[in-house]
């Protein structure tokens, strides 16, 4: 608390007040209004006009309930929920997660996040996040199906291609997506493409989908090693995870010149000094859906069950997995071995007390409101393509990609600049996204 400007003390106050118990939702607002001080003094305007205290209470939260029938005649019930945070820059815009982790909280701090994230884009949408408690790991296509329906059909009426477009995020692939999208369909007798992103390429969904949250991180990543005159190329890296956003910064990482020697799963991690195998990791994790130490016994490389995947020596690490993954310990460790830049490519995955060890350490540090904004970036793209009814290429989509995370980049280094603080790419992001907000906010009145 000493960090914070005293003018937003109160404010910090409030939001623990008001929201108890959420611990992610509160260091999601801490770690942005760490950023606000500088900018509030500025422009004392945004205080007068409460825009900050606007922007830590949703526009409106919607929770439900989601019964549905399992393969055996089992009656479950789970609680869906979306958060609808912000709109002043467009239709609310944030993925659906389906993980036994999601409480209210959970959704909210992921919602705060996105309105950021969003804004950095340049691209006209708001900030939302939603999902539920259900796991759809180890359940039938018909589960995933009937749940799916059930879900659909309490949402429905909250969405649309105007109002609120939701997308994918853990546990929420394209087969999830295919079955909400085709109740939606059923419920509302429109087919409103624009409605779900991460749609399948043949009804609707755009290139580049799959692979632009990993593809992105990498990217965001390349232009900030570029400011120390480096690059990918000939680095060793490691990239936390094994699912799709971690797959495909990998991918990336290796057509960028880079070495990726480590990945993991909730099981442990793996250590391939010759390069992870991406078509034997895609093959485990995409098809069989299996384990990452499946990766070890196939490819005869290290397995340490459980453990720290940041202990492995690299120049790169990339916090793909989930929130809060690096802990100071691993931060610390990275710094011993000499590590000198983090990206992170999900959602809040570096603990503040981590990003504090990295920055006072001189270790270029991306926060993912600006690395993970690939992914929404081309969820945008995508209905884009739906409203125009058109389909781009993969080379032109990854192109348009591309051209978004070096503009988000460009606009954290200059807003750092700005206000004094040169690659501080936290304040950076924060400032620039709260900016944009704030003003869109003063200009539509007090609503």
């Amino acid at each position: 608390m000493n960090r914070l400007d005293p003018a937003l003390v109160p404010l910090y106050d409030l939001v623990l007040q008001r929201n108890p118990g959420e611990t992610e939702f509160h260091q999601a607002v801490l770690e942005v209004l760490d950023s606000l001080g500088a900018v509030v003094r500025k422009h004392p305007d945004y205080a007068d006009a409460r825009v900050i205290a606007r922007l830590c209470e949703p526009e409106r939260q919607i929770i439900f309930r989601v019964p549905w029938v399992d393969d055996n005649g089992r009656i479950e019930i789970h609680r869906g929920f979306r958060v609808e945070f912000n709109s002043a820059l467009g239709p609310y815009k944030g993925g659906l997660r389906f993980h036994p982790s999601v409480l209210l909280g959970t959704v909210k701090f992921l919602g705060f996040e996105q309105i950021f994230k969003n804004a950095l884009t340049g691209l006209p949408i708001g900030g939302a996040k939603g999902g539920s408690d259900f796991d759809p790991k180890g359940r039938s296509d018909m589960e995933v199906m009937r749940f799916c329906q059930s879900f659909m059909t309490e949402l429905y009426r909250h969405i649309g291609e105007y109002t609120d477009v939701p997308a994918g995020d853990i546990g929420v692939g394209g087969r999830e997506i295919g079955y909400l999208f085709g109740q939606y369909k059923r419920i509302t007798n429109r087919y409103e493409s624009a409605v779900l992103t991460g749609k399948g390429l043949g009804w609707g969904g755009s290139q580049v989908r799959r692979e632009a949250t990993g593809y992105g991180t990498a990217y965001f990543v390349e232009e900030m090693l570029k400011t120390k005159g480096g690059s990918f190329d000939g680095q060793r890296v490691v990239v936390s995870g094994s699912g799709n956003v971690a797959i495909y910064a990998i991918e990336k990482v290796h057509q960028l010149g880079g070495t990726v020697v480590a990945c993991s799963d909730s099981g442990g991690y793996v250590v391939d000094e010759n390069g992870i195998d991406l078509d034997l990791l895609k093959e485990i994790k995409e098809v069989r859906r299996g384990r990452i130490s499946e990766y070890a016994e196939a490819r005869a490389a290290t397995y340490v069950a459980g453990g720290s995947i940041w202990d492995v020596p690299c120049k790169v690490a990339l916090p793909c997995a989930t929130q809060n993954e690096m802990d100071e310990a691993g931060a610390l460790a990275l710094i011993r071995n000499g590590c000198t830049a983090v990206g992170e490519g999900a959602n809040m995955p570096v603990v503040p007390e981590a990003v504090k060890a990295l920055r006072e350490a001189g270790v270029l540090f991306a926060p993912g409101k600006a690395a993970n904004a690939g992914g929404v970036a081309t969820s945008a793209l995508e209905m884009q393509q739906n409203a125009s009814r058109d389909s781009w290429s993969f080379e032109h989509t990854e192109g348009r990609l591309a051209e978004i995370m070096k503009g988000i980049h460009e606009r954290c280094a200059a807003t750092a600049e700005e206000y004094d603080v040169p690659g501080n790419y936290v304040l950076g992001a924060n400032a620039a996204a709260f900016v944009q907000v704030a003003d869109a906010m003063i200009a539509q009145g007090v609503i």
